[in-house]
């Protein structure tokens, strides 16, 4: 149950801050980039300010951000009271959600120097100079964090803080996490603190804030922000809906959209950078769809390379995908129904294939290659209601579809 208290967030995070910097010989925040951590920073400068206290910062680049993220590190990087800023740029395992035949991609991976989506920053920990010991190998993202965390405390000594930039009301597991002290450790009985390590706790200065006090304290205290919140503001997203989405993530879709509604040309390169694909090979450029040109790699089988094709166009086109998908769908429902087919040949015989006699992997992607809208190649007919998605789509597209008939 939340307890209300007579006084106000903002004083509330002060006092926070002042028990954390009285009672810690060392305090690191972890920074994202986003309006949360980059306030809970903020706050921390004046506060250490008035004690004279310093701390550190470790924010993890992961390549694929926005222009305006890095731009607000950077200005971030300035602040007075800082005394180290880890900025890591190491390759590590993320989740990407776009694909099925790579569910993990590796941020600032050396062979894929020339699909980065930004050049590796001069003044980042990354491989050259790399000097954390327990980076040893490529590591998952969720294995880092703590890792890190453990090496801060085992280097400096003392008893440490990490500071989090979570707030409760985002979801009922971080007030679980951040408000319920039941199966967890606290440091002087204070919820809003959780033993980690022997002599290391997190702590959430925020985490009774709502959005409307993140940027009312922002606005309040004339504190620097993303600016690329107010390109989301602009493009119609209210302050709770938005997001500092990843572009691989479980919610890849609003991620990707948002990219390219915020940044086309990060989105660009942000397209060209899963599965090493050079998505303009395959789209021709002139139309928002066209003729799919492409061609079926050695390592990938028919089935694997009918799915590349989907995932592909649905980066450009998500509608028109879960068309292709549909289509697919029932083609393959007939076959299992009336012919007793559950596994589908990777190909067959050619002549029959093009004759539409037989069902294959290589049929069904030959089909999506065409951008066969109706999907006549697989033996399906002008209907009346794929003319009036058809019609729908091209309107929604701004009349530059060019689909096949």
């Amino acid at each position: 149950m939340k307890i209300y208290k007579d006084q106000d967030v903002l004083s509330a995070a002060r006092d926070r801050y002042k028990f954390i910097f009285n009672n810690f010989d060392n305090v690191c925040f972890s920074f994202s980039g986003g309006k949360d951590s980059s306030l809970m920073i903020q706050i921390a400068n004046i506060v250490a300010k008035k004690l004279n206290k310093v701390f550190d910062v470790m924010y993890i680049d992961l390549e694929a951000q926005y222009k305006h993220t890095i731009e607000h590190v950077y200005e971030l990087k300035e602040l007075s009271q800082i005394r180290d800023f880890y900025h890591i740029a190491l390759p590590l395992y993320l989740r990407n959600a776009v694909s099925v035949l790579q569910p993990k991609w590796i941020c600032w991976k050396p062979e894929d120097k020339e699909l980065w989506v930004r050049d590796l920053p001069e003044d980042s920990i990354n491989l050259t100079n790399n000097y954390l010991p327990f980076y040893d190998r490529v590591m998952e993202f969720e294995e880092f964090v703590p890792s890190f965390n453990k090496w801060y405390a085992d280097t400096k000594g003392g008893m440490c803080a990490v500071g989090v930039g979570i707030r409760a009301d985002e979801s009922l597991n971080r007030f679980r996490t951040i408000a319920i002290p039941k199966n967890k450790v606290m440091f002087k009985n204070k919820p809003w603190t959780t033993q980690i390590y022997k002599n290391t706790f997190n702590f959430y200065p925020l985490y009774d804030f709502k959005t409307q006090d993140v940027w009312g304290a922002i606005s309040l205290l004339d504190l620097k922000y993303n600016k690329i919140y107010e390109l989301m503001y602009k493009n119609g997203l209210s302050i709770h809906e938005q997001r500092l989405c990843q572009p691989y993530g479980d919610d890849q879709r609003n991620g990707l959209d948002q990219f390219k509604a915020l940044e086309a040309d990060t989105w660009e390169k942000i397209l060209n950078r899963v599965n090493g694909v050079n998505f303009g090979n395959i789209y021709c450029r002139s139309y928002a769809l066209g003729n799919i040109k492409s061609f079926k790699p050695d390592f990938m089988t028919w089935e694997q390379y009918t799915v590349f094709l989907l995932e592909s166009l649905g980066l450009y086109n998500r509608d028109l995908m879960l068309h292709y998908y549909g289509k697919i769908k029932k083609f393959m429902e007939w076959y299992k129904t009336h012919e007793n087919i559950d596994i589908i040949p990777q190909e067959g015989d050619l002549k029959l294939e093009q004759q539409k006699k037989i069902i294959s992997w290589r049929r069904i992607a030959r089909a999506i290659e065409r951008n066969d809208f109706y999907m006549k190649r697989l033996s399906f007919g002008e209907n009346k209601k794929d003319n009036e998605k058809l019609q729908h789509l091209m309107k929604k597209y701004n009349n530059l579809l060019e689909v096949k008939r």
